[in-house]
């Protein structure tokens, strides 16, 4: 039976063959990964992963879609997580010593930003994370201080990720198509992170972007004073999206 994709859910299933080889090309997986799918969807790209690893997880929130899943699948080769990635514990799903877990998805566009925010807590147990994305969001991710994409978003993931937009996906490989571009990202856990608290560095990030247009010694007045930017390599008279990733981090260090 043919299973109407659900705007709720999100759902845009992926059926371009020539698109989704393109996206197993670019995961290479291996046959002993443990990895785990966000919203297979209709199995896709499950099936293509399948056929190259000895078993997968996949985390899936639309009931109906579990049982098709495990009714396609062996509990051998798949293991159905049934329920809401925002709130899964990725940090649940067994890995061998010294292997870490890998992750992939078509992620849903109305909550790829929580969701990547929530995935950004298991960082240190996560090899690597190929998502397709928005466009859009994709280009805020990997953002230059500089460019109007970059913000908030850019700097939070790129403290923790090395990240590169892979390639675009038009709207006519999906089913039903979305009115936007898509893109392939690839985010690997950086081995260079900087030495802050997340959770300040996140307060501060915030802050300065809640007033972009303005410059960054009125959005961060009343947390930080002039001579403490300076002190941090700021301008105070730059605009938030002038400021680097590293003199964000400096400023959240200081006492």
């Amino acid at each position: 039976m043919k299973h109407i994709a659900r705007k709720r859910f999100g759902q845009n299933f992926l059926t371009d063959d020539h698109v989704l080889n393109n996206i197993i090309d670019a995961i290479g997986p291996r046959q002993d990964d443990t990895m785990v799918e966000i919203g297979p969807g209709l199995a896709a790209m499950t099936k293509l992963l399948l056929k190259q690893l000895s078993h997968m997880h996949v985390v899936e929130l639309d009931r109906d879609l579990v049982a098709r899943l495990e009714k396609q699948f062996p509990r051998e080769k798949l293991t159905v997580h049934s329920g809401d990635a925002l709130k899964f514990d990725f940090g649940s799903i067994p890995v061998p010593e010294g292997k870490k877990l890998r992750v992939v998805g078509n992620l849903p566009y109305n909550i790829s930003s929580p969701l990547l925010f929530h995935l950004a807590e298991y960082a240190d147990a996560i090899e690597d994370q190929h998502f397709m994305l928005q466009k859009e969001v994709v280009e805020r991710m990997v953002a230059e201080p500089g460019t109007k994409a970059y913000g908030r978003l850019s700097v939070m993931l790129q403290w923790r990720y090395d990240m590169a937009l892979l390639f675009i996906v038009p709207p006519e490989a999906f089913d039903p198509p979305p009115k936007v571009d898509s893109a392939i990202v690839r985010m690997v856990p950086t081995r260079r992170k900087l030495a802050c608290d997340g959770a300040r560095l996140e307060q501060v990030v915030q802050k300065a972007f809640s007033q972009r247009r303005k410059v960054i010694r009125n959005c961060v007045a009343g947390m930080f004073t002039e001579a403490q930017l300076v002190e941090a390599g700021i301008d105070p008279q730059a605009r938030p999206e002038a400021v680097s990733l590293e003199q964000y981090v400096a400023l959240a260090n200081l006492p």
